[in-house]
This record gives C-alpha cells, structure tokens and sequence, in this order.
C-alpha cells in the first residue's frame, strides 16, 4: 500500500490528483450505492478513467499523439465526464439544497435579489455578448493549455495543468458539499422579464441546458474560479493571453449574474477557490518539485 502511494506521488501532480479524485469519487459512490440510482455505471465509469489514466503513463511518449492525448485531450474529457456524472450523484448523497441561504445572503448584501435588479439594464444585443463571454468557459482553459504546449513551455504548462485540474476538482467537491441550483431555478417564479438575446443568446442557452442538464453546481461559480486561475497562469507565463483573457473573463464573470447562472455569493467563493488553489496547488508542486530532486540525486549518488 505504501509503494502504490509513493509510486502514485512519484507522477506528475496533475496525474495524480485525477487519479486521486476518481478514487474518491468511486469510493463515495460506493459508500451511498443504494442511494445513487446508478452507482454501479457511475464506479466503473470512474475505475476505467483511472485505469486509462495509469496506461497513458505507459504510452505517453510512444508518438505525437498519445502525447497530445495524455496531455491536452484526455484531461479535457475527463473533466467533462466527471462534471456530467455528477449530476447522479450530488442530490443523492447530500439532498438539501442550500440555494435559500445563498439568496439570503445576496439580498442581505443587495437589499435586493441581484438578478431582478439587472433587468432595468437588459438588451438584446447586450444579452447576447454576456451570453457569448460566458460560453468562452469551455474554450479558455484548453486554449491556453494548447498555446503553451506549441510554444515548447512544457515546464509552465505541468504546473498550469495541475492547477487547472486541482481548480475543477475542487469546485466538484463544492457542489457535493454545498449543492444549489442557482437563481434561473430558484428565482424563476419572480422574475419579471425574460433573457431575450437578439441572436445567439437563446440558442447557447439551450445548447448549454442540453449539455449540461440540471446540476447542483452553482456554489462556488466553477467558471469565475476556473478562468481567474488561468487568467492568473497566463499573466505569469503567457502574457500576450492574459490581455487577451482579461476583457472576456471579466465579461463572463458579470454574465454569471447576469444571466442567472450564479448568484453573488458563488462569485465570491469562486474568488476565494482560485486564491486557495493557487495557494495549495503551488505548495504542492514546489514539494513535489523537492521530492523528484532529491529522487534525482539518490540515483546518481
């Protein structure tokens, strides 16, 4: 057990922390399997994610692609696959919703419910721009990850990979520990104005609720968390990026609001995601970094 464990540190931290979150997954599966209607798909879903993490280690260097896979391609695919199954697993392993607390704390902050007070300012046009940044969610992370793997900064984008990941992980773990909805389910019913984009922002709408489905991942705001964290890589590595990045990331986080995806409170705690993955995510990877020297020079010695 102990040599599986040091073998398993002994990997590239964003390896490792794939690996250890599937295993966590699998284990809460198991844990409430009578109460998770499909938990046995759901367990091999998560055994064979890690059983094809462990292979790519194996083959990662056998030609351009399988590197491309186990680098850009496979962390993307798990992400999203880890992010669709929670929708099986969330409300069955904590069922109380904690969205009245989170609309307490945004009226007390606002005097006012923030989503109905947007709607004095709602354009089409507008809507469909806040709608278009939001929906760059999904493109920010493996952009920035393909920039700096075709500029050779392969040192840059190990730690960039580890702490996106670490980021998503992270956020997972919020919804299972405070699962919400979010204010385009709870605060529907007062709601006086429909979003109306003037060309795209329906049909992204729609695409986003087929993708996505009804999750509990409104708290903390994975998507304010998520693009700050490479917002924060991409001024330290990749400069050019992080003005690209900055006007539509600051787009998207506003869009969270705006379009009833979060409320206040979720920005906020995405906030203080990204401060925290920076914080122990770093810590992590400069111990690791320790570690592989000091296994570097016991081989030469």
């Amino acid at each position: 057990m102990e040599r599986t464990a040091a073998k398993l540190l002994r990997q590239r931290p964003a390896d490792t922390v794939t690996i250890i979150f599937l295993v966590f997954l699998a284990t809460l599966t198991l844990f409430f399997y009578r109460a998770v209607p499909k938990a046995l798909i759901l367990t091999v879903l998560y055994l064979s994610l890690i059983a094809v993490q462990i292979f790519l280690l194996h083959i990662k260097d056998k030609g351009k692609f399988a590197g491309v896979f186990y680098d850009l391609i496979f962390p993307t695919i798990c992400v999203l696959v880890i992010f669709d199954s929670l929708e099986w697993v969330v409300h069955y392993v904590n069922p109380q919703d904690i969205d009245p607390l989170l609309i307490r704390i945004d009226s007390l902050m606002f005097g006012n419910h923030p989503t109905i007070m947007l709607e004095r300012y709602m354009n089409p046009v507008f809507t469909d721009i806040l709608q278009i940044a939001y929906s760059t969610y999904y493109f920010i992370p493996v952009s920035y990850g393909a920039v700096l793997l075709l500029n050779n900064q392969r040192e840059e984008f190990n730690i960039s990979l580890f702490l996106i990941l670490f980021c998503f992980y992270l956020s997972y773990l919020g919804y299972i520990l405070f699962p919400a909805l979010g204010p385009r389910f709870y605060l529907s019913h007062l709601q006086t104005t429909e979003l109306q984009g003037f060309l795209v922002a329906e049909p992204l709408m729609n695409l986003l609720n087929r993708l996505e489905g009804i999750k509990r991942d409104a708290f903390p705001s994975g998507h304010t968390a998520i693009t700050l964290t490479v917002l924060y890589l991409s001024f330290n590595y990749r400069r050019k990026l992080f003005w690209i990045y900055l006007p539509a990331v600051t787009a998207l986080i506003f869009a969270a609001v705006y379009c009833r995806y979060h409320y206040v409170i979720d920005i906020m705690a995405g906030v203080v995601l990204t401060i925290l993955t920076i914080i122990s995510g770093q810590w992590y990877y400069r111990l690791w970094e320790r570690w592989q020297k000091n296994i570097y020079k016991r081989i030469l010695l």
